[in-house]
């Protein structure tokens, strides 16, 4: 452009004649030639240089949650260049699947369709988010938590059906479908967060409907059937990690259900708000391998239950459900199952995180603070609960969930006043959801090549230089060129 526009003056002001700028040109054409090519030059080494930092082979991979109320479909992304052969995982996209969980599937017909039309909804949205030439390289893998597990053991068959189904479809699509499995308690949860420098881990506390899951990083070389082996980021970590069946939050409200109902004729619920009322079917509370049917069960046989609202009764027939009395070991949660003390940081979330904000408790963490929450909850009249921003199925269980969670968490992993504080109660983190799932991705990309064949980008500091090279030499063209147009000038 500089060029251009001086022999464009001097043609203007008649001091050059065509023959006179071929003349000046051609002898100095190759000056004008590097002085022209120098802005491609430089915007070509930008270009790569951004190329190179910024546009990686990016991998992707697909992982379906499906817990006992509800399916979630994730979508993950890594770059193809990984931290310490582990892909730094960012979650791109989190869809839920309409409908019940898949463990009400071959029941309704028409519950069916609606579910397998939300699994379709989900994928397409899925689908559109990946390249398309990267759709037979993302790995594909559906993982059933506990309602699935509960129904293996109370119907085989209608669990075998299902999950036969689901890999038929999920095979059908267009992506690296790996496996449907139902997963154990012990893969529902190893994956704690671990920050990607290796320097810190922060231990994962998981409520779900059907079962609870606690996992946490150990120094000490602890061996047995709850400690595992995991390296990330290049770094070994021993872990503990154990899966509670039917302590889950809707599992052991079941129980809970079923002890304050030992007379049906009239059933006052202390965890219920007073002024609150429900008729429910027998079968909603005894229609699971969790609770133990009575004599003379009717599944059909309706049940009243009038709430009472009394902080102390319902705590106590909450902690009944747990047994803190056997243990073996040196140290138990309960049920007399081993566990090494609580340390460090700790991430509490899905049901925990909805039960911590229900009690409204402002400030850190604090176990006094979140018990006391939890009484003047409870004593609340149904009339003032009502009004509460909280969905209207939830809001009669808080007074339960409450008091369940606070004995979970202090009587059973044994969180103390000092401890408590160390609990970072989260629905996400960079939003990011937190399972299972980010943990089974985090392990995949360990086992994934990387995908990246470009050459390496340049250091900043010869990038700099570069740069500083390349200006020096354009300023150098644009003078000599200036001084030898002026003088053809003048």
């Amino acid at each position: 452009m500089f060029c251009t526009t001086v022999i464009c003056s001097c043609v203007n002001n008649n001091r050059w004649n065509i023959v006179e700028i071929v003349q000046i040109l051609v002898p100095n054409s190759k000056i004008l030639t590097i002085f022209c090519l120098l802005p491609n030059v430089y915007v070509t080494l930008c270009v790569k240089y951004m190329y190179n930092n910024k546009s990686r082979h990016n991998t992707y991979g697909i992982v379906i949650d499906s817990g006992s109320s509800r399916s979630n479909v994730f979508l993950y992304e890594w770059p193809g260049e990984k931290e310490n052969e582990t892909g730094v995982v960012s979650e791109l996209m989190n869809c839920r699947v309409a409908g019940d969980g898949i463990s009400e599937m071959k029941t309704d017909p028409e519950k069916d369709a609606a579910s397998w039309e939300g699994f379709k909804t989900c994928m397409d949205n899925i689908t559109e988010k990946i390249p398309a030439e990267k759709h037979k390289s993302t790995p594909l893998f559906l993982g059933a938590t506990a309602g699935m597990r509960l129904l293996q053991e109370k119907d085989e068959n209608r669990s075998k059906e299902i999950m036969t189904s689901l890999r038929e479809y999920l095979g059908s699509l267009p992506f690296a479908f790996q496996d449907a499995s139902i997963i154990t308690g012990q893969e529902n949860l190893w994956n704690k967060y671990i920050h990607p420098d290796g320097a810190k881990t922060v231990g994962s506390m998981d409520l779900g409907g059907a079962s609870t899951q606690i996992a946490f990083a150990v120094n000490e070389d602890l061996i047995g059937p709850d400690y595992m082996e995991v390296k990330l980021y290049g770094y070994p970590y021993n872990v503990y990690t154990h899966s509670f069946l039917c302590y889950g939050k809707n599992e052991a409200e079941k129980r809970v259900l079923a002890k304050a109902a030992p007379n049906p004729n009239r059933i006052m619920n202390p965890c219920y708000p007073t002024g609150f009322n429900v008729t429910m079917k027998a079968s909603s509370i005894y229609d699971t391998t969790c609770t133990t049917k009575p004599k003379n069960y009717n599944p059909d046989q309706e049940l009243f239950m009038e709430g009472e609202g009394s902080s102390e009764k319902c705590e106590r027939i909450v902690k009944s459900i747990f047994d803190f009395d056997t243990c073996s070991a040196t140290q138990c949660s309960f049920d007399g199952v081993e566990q090494p003390p609580v340390v460090g940081d700790f991430m509490a979330y899905a049901g925990f995180f909805y039960t911590n904000r229900a009690m409204q408790i402002e400030g850190p963490p604090d176990l006094d603070k979140f018990n006391a929450s939890i009484t003047k909850f409870c004593e609340t009249e149904w009339t003032q609960v009502a009004l509460q921003k909280y969905k209207n199925k939830h809001k009669k269980t808080y007074c339960y969930s409450g008091h369940y969670v606070f004995t979970l968490l202090a009587d059973g992993y044994k969180f103390d006043h000092e401890t408590w504080k160390n609990i970072a109660f989260e629905k996400e983190v960079k939003n990011t959801s937190i399972g299972w799932s980010l943990g089974y991705m985090l392990s995949m990309s360990n086992m994934i090549p990387s995908d990246v064949t470009e050459i390496p980008p340049m250091t900043n500091p010869t990038f700099a230089g570069l740069i500083f090279l390349f200006s020096a030499l354009t300023i150098i063209t644009v003078v000599c060129v200036f001084i030898i147009l002026i003088r053809t000038c003048y």
